[in-house]
């Protein structure tokens, strides 16, 4: 047992203490917040706007174009692994672009406006439909009974379900290593060749995961209770 707890402690030291590794692992941490954060607020207006153009429809009732524009764009992006997306805006569409953080946030965005755009959607299908028609009764427009009826008592249906969005977009970014970011699962994986061990970088990058998204996990929970009382008063 002794030599068991000597050879864990060695490890240790070797993946986090040694070198002031640790420091890497706090570095490609930021750095997978940044682009979850930034992606996360671009998703959310692109998925908004998305969603609206997917309700839309024309003069005579049926799918605008907008409409149509919008069901392309969610197949797409929901149709194709989020790895290609960023290699493809990695290589293709921003080739000249060196800032790889600005083509993470862009491509990550993107494809959680797809995933944004269904959730919004549903939550102001969500809200009664006579909501809608007493706005149009005080005189409203159709735009304005949106922006000031609908939407307001839709952010309650969304928000929870956005919240596991980020959680999931947060992971997702694991993949950044490949247009050359160190991300905190890259910075482990630089940890594990230096050190010529693998298991405790990478078990140490998936705890500090673990905690973040517990964390993120504790405060959505609190939020949908909130939720929940707010709509029993």
């Amino acid at each position: 047992m002794q030599a068991w707890l000597e050879k864990v402690a060695k490890m240790f030291d070797m993946a986090f203490v040694s070198g002031e590794r640790w420091k890497l692992y706090i570095k490609g941490l930021g750095v997978t917040l940044e682009i979850a954060l930034f992606a996360a607020i671009l998703g959310l207006a692109i998925g908004t706007v998305v969603a609206l153009m997917k309700l839309s429809t024309n003069k005579k009732g049926g799918k605008s174009i907008w409409a149509r524009v919008a069901n392309v764009y969610i197949d797409i992006i929901r149709g194709t692994p989020s790895v290609l997306q960023l290699l493809i805006m990695w290589f293709i569409i921003l080739k000249s672009c060196k800032n790889g953080v600005l083509v993470a946030v862009l491509s990550f965005g993107i494809n959680s406006g797809a995933y944004v755009a269904e959730i919004v959607r549903a939550g102001i299908l969500a809200v009664d439909k006579g909501q809608t028609e007493a706005g149009r009764s005080l005189g409203l427009s159709k735009v304005q009974t949106m922006i000031y009826i609908v939407l307001p008592q839709a952010i309650k249906n969304v928000l929870p379900p956005i919240g596991n969005e980020f959680i999931v977009l947060l992971k997702e970014t694991a993949i950044v290593g490949y247009v050359s970011l160190t991300d905190l699962t890259r910075a482990a994986n630089q940890i594990s060749s230096r050190t010529y061990e693998a298991f405790m970088p990478l078990i140490g990058a998936a705890v500090i995961y673990f905690v973040i998204i517990k964390i993120l996990t504790i405060l959505l929970e609190k939020l949908e209770r909130r939720l929940r009382k707010s709509d029993n008063r």
